[in-house]
């Protein structure tokens, strides 16, 4: 053998050995499967989140239990005594059956289809005037509070009209409209444009004048403006015009309908105290306040939903 295979053989070894043990702080054979095998509980890690936000809400449940039962505290009490004071003699139960005669009457009334039916009417109507008038009052609002030529045209005609009861008016609406529908519905728009109207120009000349002038020396244009500043700081008070009329287009509606109507909830009041049938008469009152209080929730949120930019952050 010569010299120089002698001599190589052990520096190929060498090379050979430190080729297949890993350099100090490389990841080594065991450390890569140790790497690349997940953790155990890997799956579960998804349901984590989830599983934190179940106990959350498991928590925060007795608290909104506690709520839910201190807002509908007052009703009870009011469903309670509705209930006892003709019971125990203290109001005669022939003009004031207890809440449970009405709550009988008003089953048998959705059992027949009387009750949605005249529902239905009732809401077509009083839907149909109410968005009529949203389209109309608040366009028209925005014009009169932002430029003052159009306000100082029409301040007189709008403070002759807004000072006339809708109810004043149904006769009038009645001779010229007939007993029809678009008497009806005619009252209904006139009755809710006031509030969304008035609100609508409120809203409009009482928005931060530091806004207006910040939105200014960006040089925004006229319908960025509007976009951008005007429109979103008048959507709370605008709602609160709009909140008022989706109550006025209820009870509004209930007076134009015992005037010449076949339908609607009404109608049905006044029929029932024709014929007597007290139960069915306070049926048809408990159904216009639960449609009101729904049809004002939800106009509270999209209320929410439109003006979310004003909520602050929890946390």
């Amino acid at each position: 053998m010569s010299p120089t295979t002698t001599g190589t053989a052990p520096e190929e070894t060498r090379r050979a050995a430190s080729a297949r043990t890993p350099a100090a702080g490389a990841p080594g054979p065991a450390d890569q499967l140790t790497t690349a095998a997940p953790p155990a509980n890997a799956s579960a890690r998804p349901d984590a989140p989830r599983s934190g936000r179940l106990s959350g809400a498991l928590r925060r449940l007795p608290h909104l239990l506690l709520h839910a039962a201190a807002k509908s505290a007052a009703v009870l009490a009011l469903l309670v005594l509705w209930e006892t004071a003709p019971r125990l003699g203290l109001v005669d139960r022939t003009f004031l059956p207890p809440f449970t005669e009405v709550a009988r009457a008003w089953w048998e009334l959705a059992g027949d289809g009387r009750l949605l039916d005249n529902t239905r009417a009732s809401l077509a109507r009083s839907f149909s005037g109410f968005g009529l008038a949203v389209l109309i009052a608040v366009p028209l609002g925005l014009l009169i509070g932002w430029y003052r030529p159009v306000a100082e045209l029409l301040n007189p005609l709008l403070e002759v009209f807004r000072n006339t009861a809708a109810l004043a008016l149904l006769p009038v609406f009645v001779l010229l409209l007939g007993i029809g529908e678009t008497s009806k519905i005619s009252i209904v728009v006139y009755a809710c444009t006031w509030p969304i109207l008035l609100n609508t120009i409120s809203a409009v000349r009482n928005v931060d004048p530091t806004l207006l002038k910040l939105a200014r020396s960006m040089d925004l244009s006229a319908p960025r403006l509007f976009q951008k500043v005007i429109l979103p700081s008048s959507v709370p008070v605008m709602f609160t015009g709009i909140r008022l009329a989706g109550a006025v287009s209820i009870l509004v509606l209930v007076a134009a309908e015992m005037i010449g109507a076949k339908a609607g909830l009404g109608y049905l009041i006044n029929a029932s105290q024709f014929n007597f049938a007290i139960p069915q008469m306070y049926a048809g009152i408990v159904t216009i306040s639960v449609i009101g209080v729904a049809f004002n929730q939800l106009l509270v949120t999209v209320e929410r939903r439109l003006s979310s930019w004003r909520i602050p952050l929890a946390g």
